[in-house]
């Protein structure tokens, strides 16, 4: 775990090693969320990378008959 500062313009440096796991670019969006007393920061993704993620996910279950 890194630690970083809050400026007095309340601005935060995400770490280098960070930036580079989650491949963040300058300008991009992130979601800040609080949660249970902390704040994550959540990056924004574009629609099509979100394709097929889910890829292999077991749908072989009974549904309700409204459902259907």
């Amino acid at each position: 775990m890194q630690a970083v500062t809050v400026s007095p313009k309340y601005q935060v440096v995400i770490p280098r090693a960070v930036r580079d796991n989650l491949h963040l670019r300058p300008g991009q969006k992130l979601q800040v969320v609080e949660y249970d007393g902390r704040i994550e920061l959540v990056p924004d993704r574009p629609v099509k990378d979100l394709r097929g993620f889910l890829r292999g996910i077991n749908t072989n279950f009974k549904r309700e008959a409204d459902r259907i």
